[in-house]
């Protein structure tokens, strides 16, 4: 497989699994009716947001990819994911904060776990994931605060 198409594979999984899953989980009357912090974003930055994300975080999986296609590296790529895309059916699908909480406190864990894995072996990749691994950090206080306030 040429490295064009492993690129294009690791973008299409990862924007869209995000945009089926975020299709699939809009937040509706329930979340509009939750009480939410003062630091709340205004919904339609999510969107944006995520895509940029996921395109990086595709790339970051194709270069972790071309470098070791069975590395610890990859499987903390592919379990990240995972969490990932738990996250949005538990909270809006489920109406779950306190359990896409855990899974979000979970996945900040691994997002900082890949990036210490790639630090040495592909910088890029680790640097990468900086900006995932601040979102995400700001998406769990941000979760916390609606489980607290709710």
């Amino acid at each position: 497989m040429s490295r064009a198409l492993t690129y294009i594979i690791f973008v299409a999984i990862a924007l869209g699994g995000g945009l089926a899953i975020g299709i699939n989980n809009l937040p509706g009357e329930w979340y509009q009716s939750l009480a939410k912090p003062s630091f709340n974003p205004p919904n339609w930055i999510f969107g944006p947001v995520w895509s940029v994300l996921y395109v990086v975080i595709g790339i970051a999986g194709a270069r972790t990819w071309l470098r070791g296609h069975l590395s610890v590296g990859m499987l903390i790529w592919a379990c990240q994911m995972v969490l990932n895309f738990l996250w949005s059916p538990f909270f809006f699908g489920l109406q779950k904060p306190p359990v896409a909480l855990a899974i979000i406190l979970v996945l900040l864990v691994v997002v900082l776990a890949f990036i210490g894995n790639r630090w040495r072996a592909d910088r890029v990749a680790a640097l990468l994931f900086v900006p995932y691994a601040a979102w995400v950090g700001f998406a769990t206080v941000l979760n916390a605060s609606i489980a607290y306030l709710n």
